[in-house]
């Protein structure tokens, strides 16, 4: 396992550790487990050893070009780079291009110095919470790969669960980024909307975050720092932030008002999952926060997320499924662009207002409470090609991640981090939500629960396998 972003960052300036051989190390990983987990679409190890030997060169004259110099990086194929295809899981894009474009995210990277490696697995369109896809199959996770990594950016969150890289790019619509960290052990945040810029527009719209994984809270932040800022091309880009967003990490949390709500008040979780969680609850009150168990007050917007969601699948479908394509596409996606296609303006405007009112409690919620503490999941990983656990009742995706799309509604940020485990030696994933605009009090509060426990510093079982 290739050492955290943080931890490269200072030895590669002591010259400790150059990036040539730690970008070896990241792509020797891939060489041994991607065949196992199929977390990349695209290696590009020649391009990668070209930036880590520029890179190295750099930090031999002290010249990098920021912190971020020489940090082996992957990209899920939902993000546009510059020379690489961006097919998102699908035969309905044309790999022929052109590919001439950075998403705002990869441009940062780049002029960063980072290294890129490749791209990631997504599900088709990135629609749904798991990743499998037509184009190039499941993705396992670290832990068994015969369970689901989560989605929308599996890929991403199997790669740094794995050292594949120390980071990745994901993008969260309903829970993309969140739902893969829970599943594999690892961290990742969604942002607050707009705090990274997105170009092309999704077809999800305002739903849709770009969002930094990495396996510690520390490495989210140091991510979050090089991905964010204003570009032209988001008409809703934010301001570029005047702090970093690493600084504040060890304020800790006495006094803070803590609200932890087991289940939203509509949820149903497995009973290791509400060990887990409570247990993790106590940690932060352990840590000097003010904890009162409560719910926010609101019901299951799944109605109104899928009136948005679906829609923007039919969107995506618009036009492709005609003349001689015979290429299979994603049945799930299929059956509920169908719906999407069905739905009025009214409708969408509807399903609109039920968003400002989720928005609207929320924020007077967060005038009593810091933050608010839920599971990421109420389940752990279920296997791997199919978009639902065995038993459900449902075919959607949504009616087993509760506790993540509303927040995406919301578009306030969210973190995910590692706080236990099942039965089944599968991770548990704990949720951090903030007020908009307090991305740095969510990582603070991660943060703080990770310096008191040791869940982000367990091996997967790949890993565990190999060494034995």
């Amino acid at each position: 396992m290739i050492p955290s972003a943080v931890e490269l960052m200072m030895a590669y300036r002591t010259k400790a550790l150059s990036p040539v051989e730690i970008t070896e190390a990241a792509l020797g990983a891939v060489a041994r487990y991607n065949s196992q987990v199929n977390a990349f679409v695209l290696i590009d190890e020649d391009g990668a050893l070209a930036a880590a030997r520029a890179s190295e060169a750099r930090w031999q004259v002290g010249e990098p070009l920021g912190p971020a110099d020489g940090i082996p990086t992957s990209i899920k194929d939902a993000l546009w780079t510059k020379g690489w295809p961006t097919l998102r899981g699908s035969w309905l894009i044309d790999e022929a291009g052109p590919w001439d474009e950075d998403a705002p995210s990869v441009a940062r990277l780049r002029d960063s110095g980072a290294v890129l490696l490749g791209k990631t697995t997504t599900p088709e369109y990135s629609w749904k919470g798991v990743t499998d896809s037509p184009r190039y199959g499941v993705t396992g996770n670290p832990w068994n790969p015969t369970v689901t990594a989560g989605g929308s950016s599996g890929g991403s969150a199997a790669a740094v669960g794995l050292g594949m890289g120390a980071w990745s790019v994901g993008t969260d619509g309903g829970g993309s980024v969140r739902i893969p960290a829970a599943f594999t052990g690892t961290v990742a945040l969604k942002p607050t909307y707009g705090l990274i810029p997105l170009y092309p527009p999704s077809p999800f719209g305002t739903l849709s975050h770009a969002g930094p994984m990495a396996r510690t809270v520390a490495d989210v932040a140091a991510l979050l720092d090089v991905i964010t800022g204003f570009d032209p091309r988001d008409w809703s880009a934010m301001p570029s932030p005047t702090s970093s967003f690493r600084a504040g990490l060890d304020g800790g949390i006495a006094g803070l008002r803590v609200a932890y709500s087991p289940d939203l008040g509509f949820g149903s979780n497995d009973p290791e999952v509400d060990t887990a969680v409570r247990a993790a609850v106590n940690v932060l009150a352990a840590a000097g926060a003010d904890v009162e168990e409560v719910s926010p007050g609101f019901a299951d917007p799944v109605h109104a997320f899928h009136v948005l969601w679906f829609s923007g699948e039919a969107k995506v479908l618009e036009g492709k499924l005609t003349g001689d394509h015979t290429r299979p596409v994603d049945a799930g996606l299929l059956r509920t662009a169908a719906i999407g296609a069905g739905f009025s303006a009214s409708d969408y405007l509807d399903a609109t207002a039920v968003r400002m009112t989720l928005g609207e409690r929320m924020g007077r919620f967060h005038r009593a409470y810091d933050v608010l503490i839920t599971p990421t999941l109420p389940l752990t990983a279920f296997p791997v090609g199919q978009d639902v656990p065995d038993g459900s009742d449902s075919p959607d995706w949504t009616s087993w991640t509760p506790y993540t799309y509303p927040f995406n509604l919301t578009q306030q940020p969210a973190l995910s981090v590692p706080c236990g485990f099942g039965r089944n030696g599968l991770p548990i994933g704990l949720q951090i939500v903030g007020p908009r605009h307090a991305d740095a009090l969510v990582l603070r509060v991660g943060q703080t629960y990770q310096d008191a426990t040791d869940w982000h510093h367990r091996v997967p079982a790949l890993l565990t396998e190999e060494a034995q």
